[in-house]
C-alpha cells in the first residue's frame, strides 16, 4: 500500500489530536467544580504539549522516511473538502456552546463545549480527508 506524505501527516495529526485532548477530556470532564479551575489549566496545558511533542517528532520521523512532499490539485481539492465538513461542526459548537452559555452559571460549559467541538471539528476535517484519500478522490 503507498500512502502519501500528506495522508501519513493526516494520520499522525488525528492520533495526536486524540492522544492530547483525549487526556484532557477523560481527566478534565469528572471534576466540574469551579475549585479545580488553576488544574484545569496546567491538564489543558499538558494535553498541548503531548499534542506539539507527537507533531513534531512524528513529521520528524515522516520525513526521514519520505522526502515526497509535494502537494497537487488532488491534494488541494481532498483539503477543501475535509475542511468544509469541519466547517459545519464548528459551527454547531459555536452556537450550542452559546446557548450553554445562556442556559448555565459560570464559563466551564462553554469553554469545554467550545473546546469539544473544535477538537471534533478538526478531527472531522482530518477523518474526512483521509476518508477522501482512501476513496481516490
Amino acid at each position: 500500500m503507498n500512502v502519501s506524505f500528506q495522508e501519513k501527516s493526516l494520520w499522525l495529526m488525528l492520533m495526536g489530536l486524540m492522544l492530547g485532548f483525549g487526556f484532557y477530556f477523560v481527566t478534565v470532564l469528572p471534576t466540574t467544580t469551579v475549585n479545580l479551575m488553576p488544574d484545569h489549566v496546567v491538564f489543558f496545558v499538558l494535553a498541548v504539549v503531548i499534542l506539539v511533542i507527537t507533531q513534531v517528532v512524528g513529521h520528524i520521523i515522516i520525513v526521514a522516511f519520505d522526502h515526497h512532499t509535494k502537494t497537487d490539485e488532488r491534494d488541494q481539492l481532498i483539503e477543501l473538502k475535509g475542511t468544509r465538513n469541519g466547517a459545519y461542526v464548528l459551527a454547531t459548537g459555536v452556537f450550542l456552546a452559546l446557548c450553554a452559555a445562556l442556559f448555565t452559571e459560570g464559563n466551564f460549559i462553554f469553554t469545554h463545549v467550545l473546546l469539544g467541538f473544535w477538537v471534533l471539528a478538526q478531527l472531522v476535517t482530518l477523518a474526512s480527508q483521509l476518508f477522501l484519500y482512501r476513496r481516490g478522490v
